[in-house]
């Protein structure tokens, strides 16, 4: 029987042979949305996506939908993001689709991404930014001074590929971490660890709250205004994870009110972030369009995973990065 692969035109050109050489003798053909095909498999590539998200699918990117759906035979969707909260996917899954993200594959810029985001606001880079747009020498000389970084304690929610990988770098900047996780054991490596169920203990003692979590019913809504009552009013929150984590009202009436020193945030509860929100102009938060995780080298990686997944379809072995159900 042929194996129906569905693909964007883009990802069919460039895949096309490697899929051949894993596949070997057995009968496929690569179709597109296009064509009208019903598909066994799909590999969603980040050119279906685009500029879409969520909450605001474009035109492209809902035609590649519709074909999944309409996609009867379906038993296996590759996805290029490491979150399954997309609606459509979520649909897929619980039909009875396979589904398997690309955890990992992206976690190491994220962690850069999250790094800057501590280093731009523990140097005040915004407030350095804003003087020089208005052409003015601002010194970080008297109220201005910043506080070293060395000594600081950064909560880190999630123990995932981020995670693991912020840990150490905010170690190295000589930051003390406590990891907060779902399982009660210590990650090691000098990191303190508290289970998830206890987690607000150790909210008065941090200057950063760093969110490397996944959306999950447990963690939607985690950071609300109980939450952020009691963060330091010194501290900091950073969220390279999902917008869906904070409660915004009350993120935005800590910030306003001074209760809370700055965030950086990478990803909102409505995307793209609403031109009224007042977080594009408080002038202690930097606001990032849900760009963590993009680099030029993400493609090649996620390729070299759905052709290592794809092998393993063909020979009956258990599918990596499964999202649960």
């Amino acid at each position: 029987m042929t194996l129906r692969i569905l693909l964007s035109a883009a990802a069919a050109q460039d895949l096309r042979g490697a899929i051949a050489d894993v596949l070997a003798d057995r009968p496929h053909v690569l179709v597109t949305p296009e064509q009208g095909v019903e598909a066994d498999i799909a590999f969603v590539t980040r050119d279906v996506t685009g500029l879409s998200t969520k909450h605001q699918v474009l035109p492209d990117t809902q035609r590649f939908y519709d074909a999944l759906e309409a996609s009867r035979p379906l038993r296996w969707l590759q996805i290029h993001s490491a979150g399954t909260d997309r609606p459509v996917y979520q649909r897929l899954q619980a039909r009875g689709v396979q589904l398997a993200t690309a955890s990992g594959v992206n976690a190491l810029v994220v962690t850069h991404t999250a790094l800057a985001g501590v280093l731009a606001l523990a140097r005040r880079l915004p407030q350095l930014w804003r003087a020089q747009q208005e052409q003015r020498w601002a010194s970080l000389m008297a109220d201005a001074l910043p506080r070293d970084l060395e000594g600081q304690h950064a909560v880190l929610v999630g123990w995932g590929p981020i995670g693991q990988r912020l840990g150490p770098l905010l170690q190295a900047l000589g930051l003390r971490v406590t990891v907060v996780r779902q399982q009660d054991s210590p990650v090691g490596g000098g990191l303190a660890t508290v289970p998830a169920a206890r987690w607000r203990e150790v909210l008065p003692q941090a200057d950063w709250l760093l969110l490397a979590c996944p959306l999950t019913p447990q963690t939607r809504g985690m950071v609300d205004a109980a939450a952020l009552a009691l963060l330091p009013r010194h501290s900091y929150l950073i969220n390279v994870a999902r917008g869906e984590l904070v409660e915004e009202p009350a993120l935005v009436a800590a910030l306003q009110q001074g209760r809370l020193a700055g965030a950086f945030l990478d990803t909102f509860a409505q995307e793209p972030l609403p031109a009224d929100s007042p977080l594009w102009s408080l002038p202690n938060v930097i606001a990032t369009p849900h760009s963590a995780g993009l680099s030029d080298g993400n493609a090649a990686r996620v390729r070299r995973l759905f052709l290592d997944n794809l092998r393993r379809w063909v020979a009956g072995e258990p599918l990596l990065h499964l999202a649960p159900d």
